[in-house]
């Protein structure tokens, strides 16, 4: 009896440590709410692999632009991205769908997912894809999609069965919005995790849709930096630090960005199939309090940003920045010290915290890429004007780079 206490004790803590890390928040837009009609597909991705870098890849029927671990199984699996059709895909682990499940085989997210971008075009071939599998799938986890023919929707995924819940379905979604974290809705809500924030991105995204601001630069500070927390109704972003120089530390845990958040993506998808060379992605890399969202598209052609892309060490200079920057947010080695941010320098009254240094180099990021947008549903050389981009991007950054932090992004 003593032995299979101690056991369940075990298997308990292991599974609490597990959500800990993976504990992602995710969201997608209907095209039929957002002003230019393009849906939107969102995570803030939480992992143990803080490395996180962006590939083109062309090893299916489809090309398509993922983020990936910095490790040597980045080949076999990816954490979203989306198609050259218009096709993008996420997920959220979810906890709840195996439920007295004995099966051993698991983990199977991110090799399916890169499996969809390979083969999908629409909801209709994931479908098929989910019905195809061996069962058990190896799947617990909620998938956010989008397609260029106006589907968006998520499919809570088990090891023998899914469910669609569509964001084009006002009983599903009144406001065209619908959240993940860590537990699917269709199942035992008394077990899985992130309440608090999935609660506090509804909060945020509805408050978003009623404002009709609704876009890639709002979305990102009001969601993947969003600095309040929806059961204590913290707001760290009153009463700032006065001093970047004087450590303050605030208790930091069950807000949508965590010490384990290692990037956010964010798909802006086509209005129409025709239009599917439109679709495009933002990814913020390393962590999004001490980074900056890089936008790639794949009619831009193969070669992404330096910035983002994977290099031979599996790693990416903006990721390897943010991650640097980030050591100061959380300096605590012992107790639990990972959960204690020292908010002082990520902001406070000088304005001189990573989040507000950051925010005009982002910002500036935004307006070209917002002029270059409405020149590309125009051009017939999008890759021409794309690689003109990514090469001032690069630029521009590393410019920045020294400028305010004394670092050589690229060396």
């Amino acid at each position: 009896m003593t032995r299979k206490f101690t056991l369940s004790c075990i298997l308990c803590f292991l599974l609490l440590l597990t959500a800990d890390l993976i504990a992602c928040t995710t969201f997608v837009i209907s095209g039929k709410v957002t002003a230019d009609g393009k849906p939107i597909l969102f995570k803030n991705r939480d992992s143990d692999q803080m490395q996180n870098s962006l590939v083109f890849f062309q090893d299916g029927r489809y090309k398509y632009i993922a983020l990936v671990d910095g490790t040597k199984e980045w080949k076999t699996m990816v954490w979203g991205g989306y198609n050259e059709t218009g096709f993008a895909i996420i997920n959220s682990a979810a906890y709840n769908n195996n439920v007295g499940d004995t099966s051993k085989f698991t983990d199977q997210e991110g090799v399916i997912m890169k499996l969809a971008l390979q083969t999908c075009a629409t909801l209709a071939d994931f479908e098929k894809l989910l019905d195809a599998l061996p069962k058990p799938m190896g799947l617990d986890a909620n998938f956010g999609i989008i397609d260029a023919s106006g589907g968006a929707a998520y499919y809570e995924t088990g090891n023998y069965n899914y469910k669609k819940f569509d964001a084009n379905d006002a009983t599903a979604a009144p406001n065209g919005i619908l959240v993940r974290t860590n537990y699917s809705t269709r199942s035992d809500l008394t077990k899985g995790f992130g309440f608090c924030r999935y609660n506090t991105a509804m909060t945020a995204l509805s408050a978003a849709a009623a404002e009709k601001k609704i876009s890639p630069p709002f979305l990102f500070n009001n969601l993947s930096r969003n600095l309040t927390h929806s059961l204590t109704q913290t707001n760290l972003c009153e009463n700032l630090p006065k001093d970047r120089n004087v450590p303050e530390y605030k208790f930091f845990l069950d807000y949508i960005p965590r010490e384990s958040t290692s990037a956010a993506i964010m798909i802006v998808g086509a209005k129409s199939r025709d239009r599917a060379r439109d679709a495009m992605m933002w990814t913020i890399l390393g962590f999004p309090l001490t980074s900056v969202a890089i936008p790639t598209w794949i009619s831009g052609g193969t070669i992404l940003p330096k910035a983002v892309t994977l290099n031979e060490k599996l790693q990416s200079p903006v990721c390897l920045a943010a991650l640097k920057f980030k050591e100061e947010c959380f300096p605590l080695t012992y107790d639990h010290g990972d959960r204690y941010i020292n908010l002082s320098v990520v902001i406070n009254q000088q304005k001189t915290g990573y989040m507000q240094l950051l925010q005009p180099v982002e910002q500036e990021i935004f307006n070209k890429a917002g002029t270059l947008t409405g020149e590309l549903e125009k051009s017939r050389d999008p890759e021409k004007e794309i690689q003109l981009f990514y090469a001032w991007l690069d630029q521009y950054l590393e410019k920045s780079y020294k400028a305010k932090f004394n670092l050589d992004l690229f060396n």
